[in-house]
């Protein structure tokens, strides 16, 4: 089930993940330019990478199909009156995940035989749409390329007549566009798909869709570059045209003037090299900012950026002043409008993905619906 997030107006005090839904609609323009001739599933899973599930469905209302992790993510969207069409990745788990796929029109993927095997004990055959997922060489879920045809002959058996399984896996190394496994993959592929002309195809994740446009079949499924953050190495969104949608801000909780040789925080990591201002944020770990984020990592305060000096604490962190016109009350921007996550996400040896996945349930959300 998602995360429950509580909707708040843009002048809230504290911690405040702003939503930006025109960036998000930009950002899919962009995808379909990319892939013009294959239809978008996009990737809301994980609460839609800690944007808000539901809110980003109801955004994605013309989106072809809406991708998930779990059959419950899948059930959650349609209790809200979602009418997407909605496939699960992970697919069924057990037979009741089965029954809840076919009352909630949802699409399963298979991806091991005792899938199949729970499938032919359900009952149900022939009443679910279904995808089989091959392991072309990720080596994490789908069926061994040697078994595939086997597999792909069953589940067309057991599924519905009017629609044949799709045929999709996923990449391990597509971010990095000097790797030579992602065209291996491919070939993997198409050495199955061939037997099957009529079966859709889903290959493509985010880098995918930027790098390997011989990967773009029927059905492209970006995730991360929908959020306005780059799938590939060394990338910002910004050199593909995407906008960044989620913003993490907070506010200056006080300005303190130390003095040389002063020590900040927990362990006293970080002394004041002179005389200076420090700014305390009121934003730490138990928002989702990366406890591990060291000395120097960028933020921007007041527009101006700078950087954080010390340990990240709980509730808190502080930045150097330094050069800057600053005082309490002034807006604190962590990631997002003006400062890439993917600079956060390096600084903090993580990536965008878990940033945005880790911003917690007590920062409020704002939602933009409309460009100002």
């Amino acid at each position: 089930m998602s995360t429950a997030r509580t909707i708040t107006t843009n002048n809230s005090m504290g911690p405040l993940a702003t939503i930006n839904l025109p960036a998000l609609r930009h950002n899919l323009r962009i995808i379909r330019q990319l892939a013009p001739d294959s239809k978008v599933m996009t990737v809301i899973k994980a609460d839609a990478y800690g944007h808000g599930m539901m809110q980003i469905a109801r955004a994605l209302a013309d989106v072809e199909m809406l991708a998930v992790a779990r059959v419950s993510e899948g059930v959650e969207l349609r209790q809200a009156g979602i009418g997407n069409a909605i496939m699960v990745l992970e697919g069924a788990a057990e037979i009741a995940d089965i029954a809840l796929a076919i009352e909630h029109d949802l699409q399963l993927v298979f991806h091991h035989p005792d899938q199949l095997d729970c499938l032919q004990k359900s009952g149900m055959s022939g009443r679910l749409t279904s995808w089989l997922k091959i392991d072309t060489g990720m080596h994490r879920l789908g069926v061994a390329v040697e078994n595939a045809q086997q597999a792909y002959q069953r589940l067309r058996a057991l599924s519905a007549d009017h629609r044949p399984p799709g045929l999709m896996t996923h990449f391990a190394n597509a971010d990095d566009i000097r790797h030579l496994s992602t065209s291996g993959q491919i070939k993997r592929f198409d050495q199955i798909a061939v037997h099957y002309k009529n079966a859709p195809q889903s290959l493509a994740n985010s880098a995918a869709i930027l790098a390997w446009p011989e990967s773009h079949r029927d059905w492209v499924r970006p995730g991360i570059m929908l959020y306005g953050s780059s799938p590939l190495l060394g990338m910002t969104a910004a050199d593909h045209h995407l906008r960044p949608v989620m913003t993490l801000s907070s506010q200056l909780l006080a300005v303190n003037h130390l003095k040389k040789g002063d020590c900040i925080g927990y362990g006293s990591s970080w002394c004041c090299p002179q005389d200076m201002p420090v700014g305390v944020v009121a934003i730490g770990y138990g928002d989702g900012y990366p406890r591990h984020a060291p000395s120097g990592t960028a933020v921007l305060v007041n527009g101006q950026m700078t950087q954080l000096i010390g340990r990240v604490s709980m509730d808190m962190l502080t930045v150097d002043l330094r050069d800057i016109d600053a005082r309490a009350g002034d807006p604190v921007i962590l990631w997002g409008e003006g400062l890439p996550a993917e600079t956060i996400a390096e600084a903090a040896t993580t990536i965008s993905y878990e940033l945005f996945c880790g911003v917690t349930a007590r920062v409020k959300y704002h939602y933009i619906h409309e460009e100002d």
